[in-house]
């Protein structure tokens, strides 16, 4: 019997910094861009959930989340706290959630800095694999005052749906029988892969929810997504047989981001790319590596044109200050006009660092 766990930290990067600074505790929190009294520009990357209260969301604008503090202020309400991120702090906590989930499974495959997959099959049972999780969830609340949700499933894209379904600090378990009908009255949003404009696309044909998908043959799904559409028939009836894999030697390391708005906005840009090289810095160190000599900047513009710049150097990179000013370099001329002289918007940025070193 096949059996999958998923567990997802609860407002990860917020619930750290309200654990760590006692004269927040109880309050809105919100990690991300300076808001500069709603003229900032960035994103919210993690709200706990008392900033959620007001609307506050990751991705939202900063400038939007500050409103919307604002607007809770004059209600009397108290306003959230904002505060910029701490990657290596999180990071660090996030290789010791990693340890205590290794000492309870022996195949864990860590999706993110706050999330990983456990490979639950030998318990035998699911009654057995939600004990092991009920043990992981009490060392993690035990050893770092946090708490987890988690989902246990026949296979990972049930266990990952799974666990958002009773946050914070849920656990739900759903079995193979009922997997199929467990996803069925879920917004199809909750299907990975199914964002923003693919949801769109579908409400324009009247579908909502998985069990509205399902009326879909195969050939109808591909005929719609191409290839995908093939994955998509299978996720909403509930079948994913990719495994729980421990971290493979990774070839290269990174990661984009969409901007909600196509911007020239040097110092928004500049800020995102900064999250960016901090955010696959600390996947580089959890890789194992030792260093790395290339790093790869993607920029793609409003009209989808996509240019990329990379850049290996004969001396390795170890330090996250060096990696950021590589990057930095990279991405200049897109900003500056050099290699965008028709001055088009950014609608995307990405970073990637390759050909790593092995750590001893």
């Amino acid at each position: 019997m096949r059996i999958v766990g998923h567990l997802d930290m609860d407002a990860f990067f917020a619930a750290i910094e309200e654990r760590d600074n006692p004269e927040w505790a109880g309050k809105p929190i919100v990690v991300g861009a300076d808001p500069v009294e709603g003229k900032g520009r960035g994103v919210v990357s993690t709200a706990n959930y008392k900033a959620r209260v007001y609307g506050i969301r990751s991705a939202l604008p900063i400038s939007q989340a500050w409103q919307y503090s604002e607007n809770a202020k004059k209600k009397g309400r108290e306003p959230a706290v904002f505060l910029p991120p701490d990657m290596k702090k999180y990071s660090a906590v996030s290789q010791r959630v990693m340890a205590v989930m290794r000492r309870h499974a022996q195949i864990v495959e860590q999706a993110s800095i706050d999330e990983a997959y456990l490979d639950l099959s030998f318990a035998g049972s699911y009654e057995a694999a939600a004990e092991v999780c009920r043990g992981v969830k009490t060392e993690i609340k035990e050893s770092e005052r946090l708490t987890a949700s988690m989902g246990v499933g026949p296979n990972k894209l049930i266990a990952k749906i799974a666990s958002d379904q009773q946050k914070p600090d849920g656990l739900t378990i759903i079995t193979e029988a009922e997997a199929e009908r467990f996803l069925e009255p879920l917004s199809i949003r909750k299907i990975p892969g199914i964002g923003p404009k693919t949801e769109a696309r579908f409400a324009r044909l009247g579908v909502k929810l998985v069990q509205d998908l399902k009326r879909f043959s195969l050939e109808e799904l591909e005929d719609l997504l191409g290839k995908w559409g093939y994955d998509l028939y299978r996720k909403v009836r509930a079948m994913d047989d990719s495994p729980v894999e421990e971290e493979y030697e990774a070839k290269s390391i990174g990661e984009q981001d969409t901007f909600l708005h196509d911007t020239l906005d040097v110092t928004f840009i500049f800020d995102r790319l900064k999250v960016l090289c901090q955010s696959v810095f600390a996947s580089f160190q959890r890789s194992g590596a030792e260093s790395f000599r290339t790093v790869v900047v993607t920029v793609r513009f409003a009209d989808f044109d996509t240019k990329t710049r990379s850049h290996t150097h004969t001396e390795p990179i170890d330090k996250l200050n060096r990696f950021e000013f590589e990057a930095m370099k990279l991405l200049m001329p897109f900003v500056d006009g050099r290699s965008n002289p028709g001055r088009k918007l950014i609608r995307l940025i990405g970073v990637r660092v390759e050909k790593l070193k092995e750590g001893q």
